[in-house]
C-alpha cells in the first residue's frame, strides 16, 4: 500500500497565493516578520514587489490590509493564529470587520499542533475571536486540497474572511480532482445512522478513523466536515441530527466559543439534540510534540472512539 500523502495546510496556503498572484495582479500579500513559518514567502520570491513584510507589528499590518483593502487591492495578511487573531484582535474588529473589508486573514500555526512553541503560541481561541465579528466568514480546512480550495474561494469571496492553517503535516483526505468547495456548506464524509460526528480541520481525518473503530462495535457513524464555521451549514447539521439523534462535535480548538458552541447555538434552536463537544477543554496546554499533544488531548481517532462509546 502506497504511503498517504501529508502535507501542512501552511503550505497549502503559500503555494495557492503564488497560483492567484499569476492569475489577479490586485492581490497582495502581507507577513509579519513571519514568511518562513507561515509559507508566505512562496509568493515573496515570486512576487517580491506585491509581498509586504511588515515587521512585528501585527496591529499595523492589520491597518494597513485595510488600507490596501479600501483602495481596490486584495490583501492577504498573514501571521500565526495567536497574533492575527489575538494580538490585532481590536485591529482586525475595528479596521476591517466593522466596514466590512475585503480582507483575508490567513492565520497559521492554530491549535495545539504548533506543538513544542507552547501554551503562549497554541492558539485555542481564535475561531471564537473570529465568529464575534459580525459579517467575518471562518474557515477551517482540513487537507491540502481543501485548503488550496480555500484560499481560491476566500479570493473571490467580498468582504472580510479568517483563514485558519496548521503547523503539523497531515493526511490529505479528499480527491483534487472531484472536491468542490462551497463557503458556508459543510460535506458528509461517511453516512451513518447511530450517531453524528462533526469535526473540523486536522479532527476530520481522526473522526473517520474514529467511525471506522466505531463500526467494527457495531456503531454506524455519521461524520461531517464542516470546514465553513461561520456562516455555518444548518441544513446539514439539522438533518443528521434528525436522523441520528445523538451529536459529537469535534475540534482542535477550545470546547468554549468554537465549533461545538455554534452547532450547539442551532440545534438547541431548532432541533434540541443531545450534544458532546469534544475539544480542549477550559485550560492552557503544554508544550510538547504535535502528535502526542493531539493524544494527550483526547483527539486522536482511538480516544474519540473511547468518548462517543462511553457518550452513547
Amino acid at each position: 500500500m502506497s504511503e498517504i500523502k501529508k502535507i501542512a495546510t501552511r503550505e497549502s496556503y503559500g503555494n495557492t497565493l503564488v497560483e492567484l498572484g499569476k492569475e489577479h495582479e490586485d492581490l497582495i500579500v502581507l507577513d509579519a516578520d513571519l514568511a518562513g513559518a507561515t509559507k508566505t514567502n512562496i509568493f515573496q520570491k515570486v512576487f517580491p514587489e506585491r509581498h509586504i513584510d511588515c515587521g512585528i507589528a501585527e496591529a499595523n499590518m492589520m491597518g494597513i490590509a485595510a488600507g490596501l483593502a479600501a483602495c481596490g487591492k486584495v490583501p492577504f495578511a498573514s501571521s500565526f493564529a495567536m497574533f492575527a487573531a489575538g494580538r490585532a484582535f481590536e485591529q482586525v474588529r475595528n479596521s476591517i470587520g466593522y466596514p466590512h473589508l475585503n480582507v483575508k486573514i490567513g492565520a497559521t500555526h492554530a491549535g495545539i499542533s504548533v506543538g513544542e512553541d507552547g501554551a503562549t503560541h497554541q492558539c485555542n481561541e481564535d475561531i471564537a475571536l473570529m465568529r464575534t465579528i459580525p459579517g467575518m466568514v471562518v474557515i477551517n480546512p482540513c487537507d491540502d486540497v481543501e485548503a488550496c480550495a480555500a484560499v481560491r474561494a476566500a479570493y473571490e469571496y467580498a468582504g472580510p474572511v479568517y483563514l485558519r492553517f496548521g503547523r503539523l503535516a497531515i493526511p490529505v483526505i479528499n480527491d483534487a480532482d472531484s472536491y468542490r468547495f462551497e463557503i458556508g456548506k459543510g460535506v458528509t464524509m461517511r453516512k451513518g445512522r447511530d450517531v453524528t460526528i462533526i469535526a473540523t480541520g486536522l479532527c476530520v481525518k481522526e473522526s473517520l478513523e474514529a467511525a471506522e473503530y466505531l463500526a467494527a462495535d457495531g456503531i454506524d457513524a455519521e461524520v461531517i466536515n464542516i470546514h465553513t464555521i461561520k456562516p455555518l451549514d444548518e441544513e446539514i447539521v439539522i438533518a443528521s441530527a434528525h436522523k441520528t439523534g445523538k451529536v459529537v462535535t469535534v475540534e482542535e480548538h477550545s470546547v468554549i466559543g468554537g465549533l461545538g458552541s455554534a452547532v450547539c447555538d442551532v440545534l438547541s434552536e431548532k432541533a434540541p439534540t443531545r450534544v458532546m463537544k469534544i475539544g480542549v477543554d477550559d485550560e492552557f496546554t503544554v508544550s510538547g510534540p504535535a502528535v502526542q499533544l493531539i493524544r494527550k488531548y483526547g483527539l486522536d481517532a482511538e480516544s474519540i472512539c473511547g468518548k462517543i462509546k462511553a457518550f452513547l
